[in-house]
């Protein structure tokens, strides 16, 4: 490769877009592995920097961590600033020559016990949590900042990092977990609708759900069964229908993360096969935790806990790496069954 170009690297994004471009253009496929390699080397985990973010932080470098936020939207600076906020943390990796581009960063609630819903987490107007007394760290946003390096993996290394600097600010958290989406959920649903799976329901679930919708009107009106129910995000305002959901939907949920597998025997939800990768544990399916539209559509609003004991994550990434076993807790996999 011409040393000019490698010298160029240190001045500008352009393997970055080189290597985007190539995963568009099949010819361009060995460019991309020599960049690949290259960039695997510029970034050697030993170079990156971890940095917390907080509100002093320099504006236009807040204002990139909201336009790069892809797990959940930021909505104004009132959100911005209660995610800086004295009981959350927020913390990025950057390289030493590009000092106000992140490359991946993480938002964290210093919380007790598990999170269960995003709207708890990030309403603005909620009352600020004692920091110093909780037990929990909850990570419940992690993002690749850089498009062009989605190949090169950096977020366990950025938990674990993490994990070991909130143990030395705050002795007392004893558990650290995720609140994190299921994006291939509502995907995968779809696809056993359209090849006509049957029994997805439970004999006491479909009379549940044909009673929540008997007598009303409006876009309820003859929707009787799942799938026809998930295909408008009303049921989401109707308590009655929403608790009907409630059984069959967790239940299918905790057998598609448990079950549902790649063609290399991996998880396929990409956020599972992240964080299973990385030795934690399927901890708790948690219904109704995300109630935006994004959540609605990609998981018809289930996020899940995965839990990182410290004392395990080893032999749960290695019984994953060899064979794709997933750690679940029990209740999951008696939610499943």
């Amino acid at each position: 490769m011409p040393a000019f170009f490698i010298s160029s690297l240190s001045l500008t994004f352009s393997p970055i877009i080189l290597i985007v471009s190539a995963r568009e253009d099949p010819a361009l496929a060995a460019l991309e592995a020599d960049l690949k390699d290259l960039l695997v080397a510029w970034f050697d985990l030993g170079f990156l920097e971890l940095q917390r973010i907080t509100w002093e932080s320099p504006a236009a470098l807040l204002e990139k961590l909201a336009e790069y936020e892809a797990v959940h939207a930021v909505r104004d600076w009132a959100d911005i600033k209660n995610r800086l906020d004295s009981d959350r943390r927020y913390f990025a990796f950057f390289h030493p020559r590009m000092k106000l581009e992140p490359l991946i960063f993480v938002e964290v609630a210093l919380v007790s016990g598990l999170a269960g819903d995003v709207q708890s987490l990030l309403d603005d107007k909620a009352p600020v949590g004692d920091p110093g007394a909780a037990d929990t760290a909850s990570f419940y946003s992690i993002t690749n900042a850089q498009k062009g390096l989605a190949g090169i993996s950096f977020g366990g290394f950025l938990i674990k990092r993490v994990v070991a600097t909130l143990q030395a600010e705050f002795p007392n958290l004893k558990t650290f977990a995720t609140l994190s989406p299921v994006p291939g959920f509502r995907a995968w649903l779809d696809r056993r609708f359209a090849e006509g799976a049957r029994g997805m329901l439970t004999r006491e679930e479909r009379a549940k759900l044909a009673d929540a919708i008997k007598g009303e009107a409006g876009w309820l009106a003859g929707k009787g069964d799942l799938k026809r129910c998930l295909a408008d995000d009303g049921w989401a305002g109707n308590p009655e229908l929403a608790a009907a959901l409630e059984a069959p939907l967790t239940r299918l949920c905790a057998s598609y993360l448990l079950e549902s597998k790649r063609k290399d025997g991996r998880a396929a939800d990409p956020v599972a096969h992240f964080h299973l990768s990385n030795g934690a544990r399927l901890e708790r399916i948690n219904w109704r935790a995300d109630l935006s539209a994004k959540g609605l559509k990609q998981s018809a609003g289930i996020m899940v806990n995965y839990l990182y004991r410290l004392s395990h994550i080893e032999a749960n990434h290695e019984a994953y790496a060899a064979d794709g076993t997933v750690a679940a807790s029990s209740s999951v996999r008696t939610l499943a069954k």
